[in-house]
């Protein structure tokens, strides 16, 4: 379990100094902020859709190591998918990280990497707060999220 453990600790490390899809997208059609007052993470999404599918997408901001792997992770992994598929993402990796491990990680792919989270609940708003921004920016949001 330990080897598992430290997988999953380098790619957070991984993502969070070299986020992937860290940069703005001058031509996104929904872009929503996201910030979570209690540890000072804020970000911006830009998402780009085509009808159903997710053309681009990626972020913006500062925050802490899991804030900023957890965004990295989901652009990385939801670029070129269904907006269904990005809801069935959320409710799957919201699983993860707030019911003890009751996510399918072997679906999950590098995503799992957060499944440490939910044994830190003050841990889970930073790992999150990208993905309600995403669900929120969906649903076209005009208002920013904040994980008070």
């Amino acid at each position: 379990m330990n080897v598992l453990k430290d997988l999953y600790r380098d790619v957070i490390v991984d993502h969070n100094r070299a986020p992937r899809n860290f940069r703005k997208i001058n031509d996104a059609n929904r872009v929503l902020e996201g910030f979570n007052p209690l540890c000072g993470d804020k970000l911006t999404v830009y998402l780009k859709l085509d009808g159903e599918v997710i053309k681009d997408l990626s972020f913006e901001g500062s925050g802490c190591a899991i804030s900023v792997a957890s965004a990295s992770l989901m652009t990385e992994r939801l670029k070129g998918r269904t907006r269904a598929e990005a809801g069935k993402l959320f409710d799957e990796v919201h699983a993860l990280l707030t019911k003890d491990g009751m996510a399918d990680t072997d679906q999950l792919g590098k995503l799992a990497a957060l499944s440490g989270v939910h044994e830190y609940p003050s841990r889970v708003k930073c790992a999150s707060l990208c993905w309600h921004t995403l669900k929120a920016a969906l649903a076209d949001s005009h208002q920013p999220v904040s994980t008070e």
